[in-house]
């Protein structure tokens, strides 16, 4: 008699447990108990700002509460103040996660600035002190998807990047490890182009400042350490001289934005000033068919000889759009699954699998796509018309050779990891 089945189907469970009673049994104000994640065969679980599935995002209680559910890394989006401090918001646009609009003595700052292009309206962290930033309050991004982490407003500062390092160092014990996983939002608008209201340039490099944090805050270990940009100048930047500059080396992942729409915005921004393109990036515009120009998008950037390039110059990873890795149709009408009376699930799974991912994998490079999310907005129906929970799209994708993911719920990934280790085992 195969005594596992019987435990198989416990965890099975349990994990759809999670899924149905999300934050009310996961996240409630009583803390989770912690795991000890171990070696898990290189599996990690990547906290997405924090556990924001029920905290708001970027604050060190979603942090905090991330560890608490087992995840193997947090994940601050990094922007710059005015006197140059990192600070971990989703965008140095900050009216939809703090509470800057609400102070008076702010007023005046509100101003519209392009950023990689595009016109947005609001207030930016270039013209903050970090002590202004920290008069101000997180509130939840996206309220109308995720209501109940409305109760939080106001209660939550920004926290500094040092201080999101500093709460994974004091977090890591008991043999536990949590590492970050810092992104660099907008490089290119910060170190060249970006001025601030009164007209002066920033002038911020936030590779070096991330390096200069890491390295004061004695955080150097390469295992407890991932830095990720969607731009590739500052990554290779970070390769060749930032990093053996301060004597340390982290591993790097080229992110990617949707391959079929977009483009790293250092192409743009570079062809548009008239740089030397093999200067800045060596050999990479040999490998793209076609060579960089105005009209290359991450699509360039997902061939095989380009994924080999990577790896051998500057990359230890890759971080893909979920949906570009495995492709999803319309659904029309939409489908209300959860019985909600919102019909909000919209796509299916075409039952394929973007050839970057095995490229990327024949490489060497780690595979860590974004973002995995509970609610039904986000999720997708297999190609067999079963609609995935968070959990069995995370099993599916560990099933693919995945190492990692970003995901909101932490917990819900912790549970797939420990479903998708279970059910491999050799049977006995």
């Amino acid at each position: 008699m195969n005594l596992r089945c019987p435990m198989l189907l416990v965890r099975a469970l349990a994990a759809c447990t999670l899924l149905v009673t999300g934050s009310a049994a996961i996240a409630s104000d009583s803390a989770p108990v912690e795991k000890n994640n171990g070696p898990h065969q290189g599996l990690i679980v990547i906290g997405h700002r924090g556990a924001s599935g029920y905290r708001p995002e970027h604050t060190l209680e979603s942090y905090r509460l991330a560890i608490r559910q087992g995840a193997d890394f947090i994940e601050p989006d990094l922007v710059a103040t005015r006197d140059g401090v990192l600070i971990a918001r989703h965008e140095n646009e900050i009216s939809g996660t703090t509470d800057v609009a609400e102070h008076p003595e702010f007023a005046s700052r509100k101003t519209t600035k392009m950023i990689d292009g595009k016109p947005l309206t609001g207030w930016f962290t270039e013209d903050f002190t970090l002590a202004e930033i920290k008069t101000l309050r997180a509130k939840e991004r996206i309220p109308a998807i995720r209501p109940q982490n409305t109760k939080y407003d106001g209660l939550f500062e920004v926290p500094t990047f040092a201080e999101v390092v500093r709460l994974a160092a004091r977090e890591s014990r008991g043999g536990r490890v949590i590492g970050v996983y810092p992104e660099t939002k907008h490089p290119t608008y910060f170190a060249r182009e970006g001025r601030r209201l009164d007209g002066t340039p920033i002038a911020t490099s936030l590779g070096a400042k991330l390096i200069e944090t890491l390295v004061a805050e004695g955080f150097t270990d390469p295992d407890r350490v991932f830095i990720q940009s969607f731009e590739v100048e500052n990554l290779l930047e970070l390769k060749s001289q930032l990093m053996p500059a301060a004597g340390v080396s982290f591993p790097l992942v080229q992110l990617y934005d949707d391959i079929h729409s977009t483009r790293p915005y250092d192409f743009t921004y570079n062809i548009a000033h008239g740089a030397d393109l093999a200067q800045v990036y060596g050999g990479l515009a040999g490998q793209v068919d076609g060579g960089i120009t105005a009209s290359t998008l991450y699509s360039g950037l997902a061939t095989e000889p380009v994924l080999q390039w990577m790896k051998a110059n500057y990359a230890s990873g890759i971080g893909p759009w979920k949906v570009n890795l495995l492709p999803r149709a319309a659904l029309n009408p939409k489908v209300d699954n959860n019985g909600d009376g919102k019909a909000e699930l919209a796509t299916r799974n075409l039952a394929l699998v973007h050839p970057m991912l095995s490229y990327a994998l024949k490489a060497g490079l780690q595979v860590h796509p974004y973002t995995l999310r509970a609610e039904e907005n986000y999720l997708t129906q297999s190609p067999n018309g079963v609609v995935q929970s968070v959990i069995g799209e995370a099993v599916e994708l560990y099933s693919l050779g995945v190492q990692g993911f970003f995901i909101d719920q932490p917990d819900q990934g912790v549970a797939a990891r420990e479903i998708f280790l279970d059910v491999n085992k050799p049977l006995k």
